[in-house]
Protein backbone atom coordinates (compact mmCIF):
# COMPACT_ATOMS: atom_id res chain seq x y z
CA UNK A 1 0.00 0.00 0.00
CA UNK A 2 1.14 3.33 -0.92
CA UNK A 3 1.32 6.34 1.01
CA UNK A 4 1.02 9.83 -0.05
CA UNK A 5 1.13 13.04 2.39
CA UNK A 6 0.83 16.58 1.63
CA UNK A 7 3.31 18.59 3.53
CA UNK A 8 4.46 22.49 3.44
CA UNK A 9 8.12 23.80 4.74
CA UNK A 10 7.78 25.53 8.07
CA UNK A 11 9.84 28.44 8.88
CA UNK A 12 9.27 28.88 12.25
CA UNK A 13 11.14 26.10 14.44
CA UNK A 14 11.18 25.83 18.40
CA UNK A 15 9.07 24.73 21.34
CA UNK A 16 6.44 27.87 20.67
CA UNK A 17 5.62 27.52 17.10
CA UNK A 18 5.22 23.65 17.47
CA UNK A 19 2.47 24.24 19.86
CA UNK A 20 0.99 26.18 17.97
CA UNK A 21 0.75 24.22 14.65
CA UNK A 22 -0.60 21.10 17.32
CA UNK A 23 -3.50 24.14 18.52
CA UNK A 24 -4.09 24.87 14.76
CA UNK A 25 -4.50 20.47 14.01
CA UNK A 26 -1.21 20.64 12.39
CA UNK A 27 2.08 18.01 12.64
CA UNK A 28 5.40 19.37 12.99
CA UNK A 29 7.75 16.96 11.14
CA UNK A 30 11.64 17.06 9.81
CA UNK A 31 13.05 14.88 7.42
CA UNK A 32 16.58 13.59 7.38
CA UNK A 33 19.67 11.48 6.19
CA UNK A 34 23.04 11.26 5.34
CA UNK A 35 24.49 13.99 2.64
CA UNK A 36 20.95 15.92 2.54
CA UNK A 37 20.15 18.75 4.72
CA UNK A 38 17.39 18.26 7.05
CA UNK A 39 14.14 19.64 5.95
CA UNK A 40 11.49 20.80 8.60
CA UNK A 41 7.68 20.29 7.07
CA UNK A 42 4.21 20.56 9.19
CA UNK A 43 0.79 18.72 7.84
CA UNK A 44 -2.98 18.51 8.35
CA UNK A 45 -3.40 15.87 11.58
CA UNK A 46 -6.35 14.47 9.78
CA UNK A 47 -4.15 13.41 6.59
CA UNK A 48 -2.01 11.21 8.56
CA UNK A 49 -4.13 10.12 12.12
CA UNK A 50 -5.73 7.00 10.24
CA UNK A 51 -2.85 6.06 8.02
CA UNK A 52 -0.12 5.33 10.56
CA UNK A 53 -3.06 3.17 11.92
CA UNK A 54 -1.67 0.34 9.73
CA UNK A 55 1.49 -1.58 10.57
CA UNK A 56 3.09 -1.39 6.72
CA UNK A 57 3.08 2.59 7.55
CA UNK A 58 6.14 2.38 9.65
CA UNK A 59 7.53 -0.43 7.23
CA UNK A 60 6.80 0.48 3.69
CA UNK A 61 8.13 3.84 1.57
CA UNK A 62 6.19 7.31 2.19
CA UNK A 63 5.78 9.75 -0.35
CA UNK A 64 5.74 13.36 0.90
CA UNK A 65 4.53 15.97 -1.91
CA UNK A 66 5.99 19.33 -0.90
CA UNK A 67 5.29 22.07 -3.22
CA UNK A 68 4.75 19.61 -6.08
CA UNK A 69 7.44 17.85 -5.49
CA UNK A 70 7.70 14.12 -4.42
CA UNK A 71 9.86 13.44 -1.75
CA UNK A 72 10.52 9.62 -0.77
CA UNK A 73 10.95 8.70 3.04
CA UNK A 74 10.54 6.26 5.79
CA UNK A 75 8.88 7.07 9.46
CA UNK A 76 11.27 6.65 11.93
CA UNK A 77 10.20 7.82 14.88
CA UNK A 78 6.75 9.04 15.60
CA UNK A 79 5.57 10.86 19.64
CA UNK A 80 2.30 10.35 19.83
CA UNK A 81 0.11 12.32 22.75
CA UNK A 82 -0.03 10.56 26.16
CA UNK A 83 -3.96 9.76 26.11
CA UNK A 84 -5.54 11.74 23.27
CA UNK A 85 -5.28 9.88 19.68
CA UNK A 86 -2.82 12.41 17.91
CA UNK A 87 0.11 12.66 16.72
CA UNK A 88 2.82 15.24 18.35
CA UNK A 89 5.69 14.94 16.02
CA UNK A 90 7.23 12.80 13.44
CA UNK A 91 10.88 12.14 12.18
CA UNK A 92 11.13 10.94 8.59
CA UNK A 93 14.02 9.61 6.68
CA UNK A 94 15.42 10.23 3.22
CA UNK A 95 14.66 6.78 1.03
Amino acid sequence: MSYTINAEIRTEIGKGSSRRLRHANLVPAVIYGPGKEPISIKFAQKDIINQQLNADFYTSELTIVIDGQEVKVRAQAVQRHAYKMLIEHIDFKFA
